[in-house]
């Protein structure tokens, strides 16, 4: 029954009738977004991910606490931090956000920099790298990014992180606090209306700083090319839906005697985790947004496998190979795979799985910043070498050992000669002159 419903629904959001410019066609196609989100939750790895992630927040709580608090306690600002803590922990109530930020503030004032900087560093370095690797990976698993930084560049970005990250969320915090109070000793006592404006700011100010901290993240972790509009997007939800559940989590934290009745003295540390993965929830979320928003091809997909059969593999070689040639030969800015997948109307996995099979055949070459180039002269580029690349892409299982029956033998071997035939010995350069000019787009 809920297959045939889901069935129903993407055939609804996805159908032909999607297509057109009429008001009905543009509302589907938005709708196509919660509905993406929606599945995606529903099957799981997020959420699984979610929780994974709140293990690893506890155990670098610590670590990330000292490390932090540690640099900016060097420039005596680590009390600038204060707000930001008690608004992260605000939605299990107030007296127990205010009981764990004065605990975490008593904490930071008690580190010893030799402490730190002799005797824990190496464990507590240890532990926060891998928290980041976890967090880096959650985070490609929603862009769809299968390979992740290399350990060198994840260490200089880590030390970056800690040292410049919270110098700049301290700074912005204090210059914030500096403009509020300047503003309100500059705002006449009888103007009303800009004193509720100055009220209105104060009270989106941590807001905007969470969608803030969300966009900067979303450009910067994923291993790939994040464009500002679909992070800012994701970023804007995200914070929406952190203002919106705190909210209602709060509430239900307050109105419910159900859970300190079931773990008594232990209802704040509970509230505390469901807290904790909503947040890591609603993190994955407006990654998984902004992905799509970049990427609308994959709404539909979403995290299912695709699989492609043999005859669309060899045209998807010839095609990407017609491009690329095409745009060295008429001096066209080279291909890149997100930009070849907008061309041809498939998600970006295809094209980039395509394109590292060919990289591995030596037909193109692709350079750091992921455009694609041919790896040699196209007059030297066969078109059975195209296709041999695309016919020998297998699922990477060892083949088990079998005698084929004669005949079957005997017939695939005439469907090689014949495909062999039909190639001759026809290169890339001539199967380009075939075919009329295409721009990259």
């Amino acid at each position: 029954m809920w297959q045939k419903f889901w069935s129903l629904l993407d055939l609804a959001l996805f159908g032909a009738h999607t297509l057109g410019d009429s008001l009905l066609a543009r509302l589907l196609r938005l709708l196509r977004y919660p509905y993406a989100l929606l599945r995606d939750l529903l099957n799981g790895e997020l959420t699984l991910r979610a929780t994974g992630l709140v293990y690893t927040t506890f155990l670098a709580l610590i670590p990330a606490v000292a490390l932090t608090f540690a640099v900016l306690k060097a420039f005596g600002a680590h009390r600038e931090l204060e707000p930001l803590i008690l608004e992260f922990f605000r939605p299990i109530g107030d007296a127990a956000a205010q009981n764990i930020t004065q605990r975490l503030m008593q904490f930071a004032d008690n580190v010893r920099g030799g402490l730190v900087g002799v005797v824990g560093f190496g464990a507590l370095l240890w532990m926060l790298i891998g928290t980041v690797k976890k967090i880096e990976d959650s985070i490609n698993f929603a862009w769809r990014v299968r390979s992740a930084r290399s350990i060198p560049r994840r260490i200089a970005e880590f030390a970056v992180l800690i040292i410049i990250g919270p110098l700049v969320i301290a700074a912005v915090i204090a210059f914030t606090k500096m403009a509020f109070d300047s503003v309100a000793i500059h705002t006449p006592q009888g103007f009303a209306a800009g004193a509720r404006i100055l009220k209105a700011i104060i009270v989106l100010a941590p807001y905007a700083i969470v969608t803030g901290l969300f966009t900067v993240m979303y450009l910067l972790l994923p291993n790939t090319r994040v464009r500002l509009l679909p992070a800012l997007v994701g970023g804007l939800v995200a914070g929406l839906l952190w203002a919106g559940t705190g909210k209602l989590f709060t509430s239900l934290v307050l109105a419910s005697s159900q859970m300190k009745l079931v773990y008594a003295g232990f209802a704040i540390i509970a509230a505390l985790f469901v807290w904790t993965y909503l947040g890591w929830l609603i993190l994955l979320v407006g990654a998984q947004l902004a992905f799509y928003v970049q990427n609308p091809n994959y709404l539909r997909l979403g995290h299912a496998v695709l699989r492609l059969s043999s005859r669309e593999l060899e045209l998807l070689a010839m095609d990407v190979m017609v491009h690329v040639g095409e745009a060295l030969r008429a001096g066209f800015a080279p291909w890149s795979v997100d930009a070849l997948s907008r061309k041809l109307g498939l998600p970006g996995i295809a094209v980039a799985d395509m394109a590292s099979n060919l990289e591995r055949g030596g037909l193109i070459a692709q350079a750091d910043d992921g455009t694609l180039f041919p790896a040699r002269e196209l007059t030297g580029i066969k078109l059975t070498q195209i296709l041999d690349c695309a016919r020998s892409d297998s699922s990477g299982h060892v083949p088990v050992t079998r005698a084929a029956a004669p005949s079957a033998s005997r017939l695939q071997e005439e469907l090689e000669r014949s495909w062999h035939d039909a190639c001759g010995d026809r290169t890339l350069a001539d199967l380009i002159a075939s075919t009329s000019t295409s721009v990259p787009g």
